[in-house]
């Protein structure tokens, strides 16, 4: 499946209690859960929308050369993963709602792309708690 680009949407968080953690520890682990940093969490990914290498690059090569919501995108095909976060929404939405309103542009596989990509940013804009992460498995 080397060929495919998950987009995964993080569902949940919990605290990995397998093991037995000393009291001290979990103060600690609890303190930095409380000021945001992830020690000891588990994060629950979901894939909401795959597709193709090859479709993927193809989309996002519609995107304006040069632009920085190209250049995040194509971060995936460089580095094989990519993460948004909170901080991207904007640039990435406006950048794919001109490519989306650009009337002929878009295939039709690339337009479900493109509402499914809107939606997960959407999501992530209203909970800062969440991320994507564009990867291969």
């Amino acid at each position: 499946m080397a060929d495919q680009v998950f987009f995964y949407r993080l569902s949940r968080k919990f605290v990995d209690e397998q093991f037995d953690v000393p009291e001290e520890a979990k103060e600690v682990m609890y303190y930095s859960l409380a000021i945001g940093h992830h020690l000891g969490i588990v994060d629950c990914l979901r894939a909401d929308l795959v597709c193709s290498q090859d479709g993927y690059r193809n989309w996002v090569a519609k995107l304006p050369a040069g632009s920085e919501a190209r250049r995040k995108m194509e971060g995936f095909l460089t580095f094989s993963e990519i993460t948004v976060y909170r901080e991207h929404c904007h640039m990435l939405a406006c950048a794919f709602d001109r490519l989306r309103k650009a009337e002929g542009r878009l295939s039709e596989s690339e337009l479900g792309w493109t509402d499914t990509f809107m939606d997960q940013l959407t999501a992530l804009y209203n909970d800062p708690h969440m991320y994507l992460m564009i990867r291969s498995r």
